[in-house]
């Protein structure tokens, strides 16, 4: 009797990758017994296959080898990491039953002109105007409400701070001695009337002054005991833990999520990222976690709040908290490719409802985002965030009846002027001076991503595996902050007088001074430099630090260069602290904060050593390409971030001044590592395949046959129910090839595990007696052939495409499948269900051909075959990552001096 042929052309698998990863005792059972290949396990003497083997295979059951070529073929996903991640599904399975569908609706629109086709498109377009307007509702409501919080806490702050600087200022004037120290308090707190001086009591505060001091404080609940520190600790802890808890309900909404959404982009199937219950603890955990003070932005999290906008209102479907409101109006967009593509526009309005960039939302979305990309989409994304912005128009000119359209933006980096007339804030020569701040926020970007990468590590080995322990993290990393913020004022311990010769000053300069906190300092007169850095809002403080006019023509500056460096360290080191703690968090705003400091550090220096010359440029353009460096040296974003800039700045004179910086810091910064979003996907060992083929493969010789898979599971078109029922109970893979046996073993098509499942569920399958009456004749191999048997007949009941895919994406699984008594003997009729056009790739192919086919197509497995077009092995992105084609390249390696010493001897 002579072997299968199908056997004698299967390779080996070490360990099964994404789709493929299994704990699979199937397997085991048979390993020993069913080699192939060139090994003679599972083989007689005579190189047939042996009783026990031969009974499995006649039994209907899948192929399965072990073993290694001897040039170093197969054995693909060499990484024996367990990945429970699936890879999404882009194209669909062109079945007879899909075909028919097809075919159904081109005949229903013969002779129409509203096709299905264009009500499709319709509601597309309807469906992305909805996005749209509800991501800018969710945005601004966010956003009031984190302000909101913040101000309740601040203004309890500022009064205590406020009435013990009053009452300190008049004990010490008491204390002092004598009627010359109250003299001196009388002065200090003099107020002049038309009828002269205010009363003053015994401490020399004015009656009417102290009167209002604690008719104000007697408006709180409670001043904790007069101590801004005690209320200022006790807001911030609240409303971080406040935060917290929602990452204690769902963990997934932790973080800024640009990364998930990355990876959604790229084709991974993450659970539970694009769901109704993580929207809702994302934004509510971000509002809370911007009130808290830490160092955090929303802008992050509002990319993926628009994400899953996108993904909810596409599907038109939710379960959430048992609750399921599925409804068939949207039944269209309920695959993979069209969820992708809303995903993607929700991107967009994410960050045009942050930046009101609607502009750089497709870019970033494009740059950052989506694998694959299309001019349609391009449309699409553009019209989501041009309803965004619009919709934000319209609630924030509301009050004034949609007139005069006010420009503020939900985050502003305020408005940018020329300060000379008709020309430019910065000399040409200038240019050379943002490259090296360029390069320096590279190298700062590096160091924090580096910072932050370590930490990570220590987190998940030490935290991250109890919710409790990651709920007292986010205490502690409060408390941290919160004596961080309080203490750098009190360090700095220094009053400024507020500018008085504003004449020449704009609007929005003398608006910023009101900002500036008196922090132990006299309300009105004084303020801290440090203090009005860290006691206000994110955006409040960027402001500052763009727009406060030094030009270096006199001494005079709002910030000092010590006050500076008090805050860019201190701060730049608790961002890289806080993020990765469990609370929603993102970090495009400290680090434009941070970088923004670091700018205005580096012009005041040159204006100091200029000595008030006025030959650089203002510290305020200094800053802003300082914010550009960092938070390029941090996400290594070039096209993307250039025109958010420009649209928040809306000041196209630093378009190149932009564009060189950041391609300085990217430039720097990937000299030492990646994109800190890069570098939490690799962390948490998401198989993220890059737009360019992995380095390694660039300088080594692989084919398609070296990195697959072989440990594949086969089928036949038509099989036991038995069969198909036992092998979706022991494996987990996601595909299965379908093999003629009548030709040789030759690729029939591919059969999904949901669309198995879904024909178990549904019984669709025949009776023992409609093959051939139960009678049937092996071939000469052993094997029998069953769907030759039954020629074009079809084993009834059908079941449509559209009723296979009604439950996307809740298919039904294997345990969900009952079979009665008499099931396992009938028939399954894979033939009209079965993908007969999958995409194969020759296992001589090149790995470069091989990973831009796997990666621009966004496919979820390919079939590998040989010249005679017999599955030979699976690809997944799994065999694609660099780790994956490096064990490949060893085991080719060992193969071959393992064959070399053979010859040898």
């Amino acid at each position: 009797m002579a072997s299968h042929p199908l056997k004698r052309n299967m390779y080996d698998s070490v360990s099964p990758p994404n789709d493929y990863d299994t704990n699979d005792e199937y397997s085991n059972e048979y390993s020993d017994e069913l080699s192939g290949g060139y090994n003679n396990d599972g083989y007689d003497e005579f190189g047939d296959l042996n009783s026990e083997a031969e009974e499995y295979y006649n039994s209907g059951a899948s192929e399965l080898v072990t073993t290694v070529r001897g040039d170093g073929y197969g054995g693909g996903g060499g990484n024996n990491r367990k990945s429970t991640l699936q890879s999404h599904n882009y194209e669909p399975d062109e079945s007879e039953v899909w075909r028919a569908y097809v075919a159904q609706q081109h005949f229903s629109n013969r002779g129409q002109w509203w096709t299905t086709g264009k009500l499709r498109a319709l509601k597309r377009w309807g469906l992305t105007l909805v996005v749209g307007i509800l991501q800018a509702i969710i945005a601004v409501t966010c956003n009031v409400a984190s302000r909101k919080l913040g101000e309740v806490k601040y203004d309890h702050v500022y009064d205590l701070l406020e009435f013990n600087t009053m009452s300190g200022s008049a004990m010490q004037a008491g204390t002092s001695g004598g009627s010359g120290s109250k003299a001196g308090a009388a002065e200090d707190y003099s107020y002049y009337t038309a009828d002269g001086y205010l009363d003053m009591n015994q401490d020399g505060i004015p009656d009417s002054e102290q009167d209002e001091e604690e008719s104000i404080l007697s408006e709180y609940w409670f001043n904790f005991w007069n101590s801004p520190f005690l209320a200022f600790l006790f807001y911030q802890t609240t409303f971080a833990l406040a935060a917290s808890l929602f990452v204690y309900i769902e963990p997934v909404a932790g973080g800024s999520g640009i990364p998930e959404v990355k990876c959604f982009l790229n084709g991974i199937d993450l659970p539970r990222i694009v769901r109704l219950k993580t929207l809702l603890c994302k934004v509510v955990g971000v509002t809370f976690s911007v009130a808290a003070g830490l160092p955090v932005g929303k802008e992050g999290p509002m990319v993926h709040s628009g994400s899953v906008v996108a993904a909810g209102i596409s599907q038109g479907r939710t379960k959430f908290w048992g609750v399921d409101t599925s409804f068939s109006k949207f039944s269209d967009f309920r695959n993979d490719r069209e969820k992708r593509d809303f995903v993607a526009c929700g991107a967009a309005a994410g960050v045009a409802s942050a930046f009101g960039a609607p502009v750089g939302g497709v870019l970033f979305s494009l740059e950052e985002g989506a694998s694959y990309w299309s001019t349609k989409l391009t449309w699409r994304a553009f019209f989501c965030a041009m309803v965004t912005l619009g919709t934000l128009f319209t609630i924030r000119n509301q009050d004034s009846k949609w007139g005069q359209a006010s420009v503020g933006k939900l985050f502003s980096f305020g408005e940018f002027t020329s300060i000379g007339d008709g020309s430019s804030n910065f000399s040409v020569w200038e240019l050379a001076l943002f490259v090296l701040i360029g390069c320096l926020g590279g190298l700062i970007g590096a160091c924090f991503n580096a910072g932050n990468e370590h930490l990570t590590i220590w987190r998940m080995k030490n935290v991250n595996y109890s919710k409790k322990r990651r709920v007292v993290e986010v205490l502690v990393m409060s408390i941290l902050v919160t004596t961080v913020s309080f203490a750098m004022p009190l360090l700095w311990g220094r009053c400024t007088e507020l500018p008085t010769d504003m004449q020449d000053w704009t609007n929005q300069e003398k608006e910023l001074v009101g900002n500036l906190v008196p922090f132990n300092c006299i309300p009105g007169k004084e303020y801290n430099e440090v203090a009005s850095l860290y006691f206000c809002e994110a955006d409040v403080a960027i402001r500052q630090l763009f727009h406060f006019r030094e030009t270096g023509e006199t001494d005079s500056s709002t910030f000092s260069s010590a006050a500076l460096f008090l805050f860019f360290i201190p701060y730049i080191t608790l961002a890289s602290f806080v993020y990765g703690i469990a609370i929603p968090s993102g970090l495009f705003v400290p680090s434009l904060l941070a970088g923004a400091a670091f700018g205005r550090l580096f012009g005041h220096l040159l204006h100091k050593l200029d000595h008030t010359s006025g030959t650089f440029a203002d510290s305020g353009t200094y800053a802003l390409m300082g914010a550009a460096a960092v938070l390029g040296g941090m996400a290594r974003m070039t096209i993307s971030l250039t025109v958010i800039l420009l649209e928040a700045t809306g000041n196209m004179q630093y378009v190149l001044p932009l564009m060189m910086t950041l391609m300085a810091a990217r430039f720097t910064g990937n000299v030492f590592n990646e994109g800190l979003y890069d570098i939490h996907i690799h962390l948490k060992h998401i198989p993220f395949l890059e737009p360019e083929v992995p380095t390694i493969a660039e300088r080594h010789e692989i084919v398609a046959g070296q990195v697959m898979s072989t440990e594949v599971k086969c089928l036949r078109p038509v099989e036991r129910v038995s069969i198909v029922y036992d092998l979706l109970k022991s494996v987990q893979h996601g595909n299965f090839p379908i093999v003629d046996t009548a030709s040789s073993g030759t690729l029939y098509g591919t059969a999904s595990r949901s669309m198995l499942c879904t024909l178990l569920q549904r019984r669709a399958f025949g009776q023992p007696h409609d093959v051939n009456n139960g009678h049937y004749h092996s071939n000469s191999d052993g094997s029998v052939d069953y769907a030759e048997l039954l020629g074009p007949k079809r084993l009834s009941p059908l079941v449509q495409w559209d009723t296979i895919e009604r439950v996307y994406p809740r298919y039904p699984t294997i345990d969900d499948v009952e079979l009665r008594p008499g099931d396992r003997n009938c028939w399954l009729d894979l033939r009209p269900y079965a993908n007969t056009a999958p995409y194969t790739i020759n296992e001589t192919a090149s790995i470069q051909r091989t990973y831009r086919l796997f990666r621009t197509l966004g496919l979820r497995f390919l079939c590998v075959v040989n010249h005679n077009n017999q599955v030979v092995g699976i690809i997944t992105r799994a065999d694609l990552l660099p780790e994956s084609l490096s064990d490949s390249i060893m085991r080719g390696r060992n193969a071959h001096m393992t064959q070399g010493g053979g010859v040898s001897t």
